[in-house]
């Protein structure tokens, strides 16, 4: 099944996590919206600089160290994604529980892992 993605911390660097995630993101049919600091693409989609207004996502891919991402917390709230996926180094527990206490699933896991052995 095809889940509608927001990598937040894209990078159009091929070295980066974040980058990697994207690339396997796509290989598996999902869409994806990347959002990141530095303009560029992955696999042929752009990296923007803001979340879209209006928009939907099933799960956000976080790849923002705890701090950076305390910029995006009340937006990524009022999305309300089923699912926001903390990868290794974006762990922020206070965040995780106020998206609990919305409703929304947190995972405390690699994307890259959870694709790969189809937890995804």
């Amino acid at each position: 099944m095809s889940r509608s993605t927001l990598v937040l911390g894209a990078s159009p660097e091929p070295s980066r996590y974040a980058y990697l995630a994207a690339l396997k993101l796509l290989q598996h049919g999902h869409l994806i919206t990347l959002v990141g600091k530095r303009t560029g693409e992955v696999g042929g989609v752009p990296i923007l600089q803001e979340i879209p207004s209006a928009s939907r996502f099933h799960t956000v891919t976080l790849y923002l160290n705890p701090m950076v991402q305390e910029s995006y917390h009340a937006e990524l709230l009022a999305l309300r994604p089923e699912r926001i996926i903390f990868n290794p180094g974006t762990e922020h527990d206070a965040f995780a529980e106020r998206a609990r206490a919305n409703g929304i699933e947190v995972v405390y896991g690699c994307t890259l892992v959870m694709l790969g052995t189809g937890q995804y």
